[in-house]
This record gives structure tokens, sequence and C-alpha cells, in this order.
């Protein structure tokens, strides 16, 4: 690692209390991701810049600011279990892991899926389980989950996700169409749904058979 990354790290995560984020659990745990490893040896110099990055397969890993945002709505406690949609190149899972008690992962690219899985290993991440299926059915086999985060758009809020809430169950998901989303958070209580906007996001799409 270059020596010049961890205070670039840090400068990322001041940059990230100034726009807004508070909650000193989510910096902390994006001062501890080295988000270099999860980009692109080509994009490694901008790894700590506030954008999105191209990791392949017509995928990008989000801009640090909206994954700060989305985990700090998802309000991970230490002793959850989270279920992502959509594992990338795995580093909003590193993300979670330093907070949840176990990280679920879903990825529909087979090849990404090895290399987020290869990744969060070297890196000793243990609560991490990365699977190859369609995430927008959710992981019923180890339902329910206190957190879902859903990394890619989709067009409405699937429904197989929402079922496997664990009652007071979070799930954050951009809605809306393929070029412009909304942050939308779901809170389960009881059977019904308790439903909040949190502003624009632009994601890849979410695809599966209840995506796009």
């Amino acid at each position: 690692m270059s020596a010049t990354v961890p205070a670039r790290r840090r400068a990322l995560v001041e940059y990230l209390r100034e726009i807004g984020v508070i909650d000193e659990r989510v910096l902390s745990a994006m001062a501890a991701v080295p988000r270099e490893a999860f980009v692109p040896q080509t994009f490694r110099h901008q790894a700590y810049d506030d954008y999105p990055l191209e990791i392949g397969e017509g995928q990008t890993i989000s801009q640090p600011s909206v994954v700060a945002r989305i985990t700090e709505l998802a309000e991970v406690g230490a002793r959850d279990r989270v279920l992502e949609i959509g594992a990338g190149s795995g580093y909003q899972a590193a993300v979670l892991a330093q907070l949840a008690r176990f990280v679920f992962t879903v990825e529909r690219l087979p090849r990404l899926a090895e290399g987020a899985r290869t990744r969060l290993a070297e890196l000793g991440y243990r609560n991490v389980s990365v699977q190859v299926m369609d995430g927008t059915l959710g992981w019923r086999a180890q339902a329910p989950f206190d957190v879902i985060i859903v990394s890619a758009a989709a067009p409405a809020i699937p429904r197989a996700l929402v079922e496997q809430l664990t009652e007071g169950g979070r799930l954050i998901i951009p809605i809306g169409e393929l070029r412009r989303q909304e942050l939308v958070r779901v809170v389960r209580r009881g059977e019904s749904y308790e439903e909040s906007r949190h502003g624009s996001a632009t994601f890849v799409p979410l695809v599966g058979r209840e995506g796009f």
C-alpha cells in the first residue's frame, strides 16, 4: 500500500463528515476499508475521489459518499445479519462487515463474485459469504435479515426482499428509471411496511426476475 493511502482515506472520512455523515460507526468503517483494493489497478490513484469507478462487466463501484449514505440509512447493528444485493467488487460488503455480525452478498456475474470473494478473503474478512444468484429473489435459505441493501436500481421494490426482513428490519434500495432513481428506505412493521425517500441516486440496473 502506498504511504499516501492512509492520509487520503482519512481525508475522505473528513469530507464525508463535512457533507453530513454523522454516524461515527459508519465513518470508522469507511476509514478501515482500503478502497484501493476494490478497484482495478488502472484506477487506484482515483480510489479516494468521490465518484464511481468502472470495475468491469459493465458494473461500477459506488462513490464513497453514496456508500456512506446508504450504510448510515441502514443503521447496521453489531449483531445484525445483513444481505447485500449486488456484490460488485466487494467494497460495500467490506464496509458492512465492519459493522455487522455477518454479511451475505449476492452477485449475478460469476467473474465479479469470484473476484469479490477472493479479495475479501485476502483482506481477512471472515464474516462475509459471497454467492452467485438472482439477487432480486433475495437469499431465502439464509433469511430473515435485519438489513438488506441493494446496490443496483430497481423499477419497484421486489416483494421477495421485503418478505425476508425481520421485524423492524431495514431495506435500502434505489427505485426509479434506468438513468435516475431515488433512495428508498423500507422498515418492516409486522405485516406492513413504512417507506421513506432519501434523495436522488444513479445506479446500474438490478437485473433479475423482479428487476429490469
